[in-house]
């Protein structure tokens, strides 16, 4: 099966072949018509401006120049299997040999070396690609607690992969580097964030020790008829947390509806909440900071600990 290739993306041996002249491709270069991806790669310009689809040509620019067989892994792996990335570096193309290879780096790809069993390796568009388990569990070993959590988060929330396959599979790595950081990450991991920055709130109340005791909480009126559902809830408190990003109304319009509509019934909803007895305390993506969500997190729940009257 021949690999995908986008449209927009020229190889330069391709436009060789096709009766273009290396002076041709650089003048359209400096003309501001096309733009090096790699050496030997362009695209149009205004082509690949969103991260995602721009890494995705890359990767397949790069394989386009390998001589060695390769397997894409890492964030580039998780490119192709359509899983988000917050906060992951993508100005390299990663890909994984077998022993006896030799590690590199260079300024558009990483070769990383691994035993690589069978089962690890699908493929994807005409491409070999490690599995989403794979994948989920290298990156896991290699970012920083917050991307991989933010990761995992989607993976198990669009069912990629199985929670406790994933769990299973961690505590198979043994002593291998960042064994014990991807195991952490993968039993915080939880499928109901919804959103990136649900994901990063629950990571930074976990370390501010303000972590809710459940998440997506159904919220009922007296005769249990359902009134709606946040983001967060202390149960113990009664407070509700929302995390605000833009995109969350976008999410809530129905067809039709205008923005300004959509926040009018998230108000009444937080008032049918506020009825039943429940505090909500709001955030957004500028308040992900300890020196703000802490202390507003802990003002609500002091105030839900509070006698009534």
């Amino acid at each position: 099966m021949e690999p995908w290739r986008p449209n927009d993306l020229v190889l330069r041996r391709d436009a060789l072949a096709g009766g273009w002249s290396d002076d041709e491709l650089q003048r359209r270069a400096d003309r501001g018509e096309l733009v090096r991806l790699r050496p030997g790669a362009y695209l149009p310009s205004g082509a690949g401006r969103d991260p995602l689809e721009r890494h995705r040509r890359l990767v397949i620019a790069t394989l386009a120049a390998l001589r060695t067989p390769s397997v894409v892994s890492h964030q580039s792996a998780a490119v192709l299997h359509g899983l988000p990335l917050w906060g992951v570096p993508l100005g390299r193309a990663h890909v994984t040999r077998r022993p006896p290879a030799s590690s590199d780096v260079g300024r558009h790809l990483r070769c990383h070396v691994a035993r690589l069993p069978d089962d690890d390796v699908v493929v994807v568009g005409g491409i070999a690609v490690t599995s989403v388990v794979r994948t989920l569990l290298d990156l896991a070993r290699v970012l920083t607690f917050e991307p991989a959590v933010v990761l995992l988060d989607a993976a198990l929330r669009a069912r990629a992969v199985d929670h406790v396959v994933l769990q299973g599979r961690a505590a198979e790595l043994g002593r291998v580097p960042g064994a014990r950081s991807a195991i952490r990450a993968v039993r915080f991991a939880d499928g109901r964030s919804e959103s990136v920055g649900e994901s990063r709130s629950r990571v930074l109340l976990a370390r501010l020790g303000l972590a809710p005791t459940t998440l997506q909480p159904e919220v009922r009126r007296y005769d249990r008829a359902f009134l709606g559902r946040a983001d967060f809830g202390w149960d113990d408190e009664r407070v509700l947390g929302e995390f605000d990003g833009r995109i969350k109304y976008g999410r809530l319009l129905r067809p039709g509806q205008a923005p300004g509509d959509a926040v009018f019934e998230e108000k009444r909803r937080e008032d049918a909440f506020r009825d039943e007895g429940w505090g909500v305390v709001r955030w957004t993506w500028d308040d992900l900071t300890p020196e703000v969500l802490g202390p507003r997190v802990h003002r609500a729940l002091e105030r839900g600990r509070r006698p009534p009257g």
